[in-house]
């Protein structure tokens, strides 16, 4: 079953500008209830409702990934 969630506009982290409601994918950009910041989706299992992510952009020593529940993530879109 397909979740939908907020994500950047054209689902790259490359692109910041606008977001739109669409499928969550590989490679899209999110945000997080439980922070500010900009992460990136590395995989996605929805059928038990996780996904797991890394902050964006990438640190030059790397960015840890992690897993979150989808219910975490933030499906308000951010002002621009």
């Amino acid at each position: 079953m397909p979740n939908e969630l907020s994500v950047l506009h054209g689902q790259r982290c490359e692109q910041s500008e606008s977001r739109s409601l669409m499928r969550l994918h590989q490679g899209d950009c999110i945000t997080l209830r439980s922070d500010a910041g900009l992460f990136q989706v590395i995989g996605i299992d929805d059928d038990h409702d996780r996904c797991w992510v890394r902050q964006w952009p990438l640190k030059p020593q790397g960015s840890p990934v992690f897993e979150v529940a989808l219910d975490q993530i933030s499906a308000t879109a951010a002002s621009d």
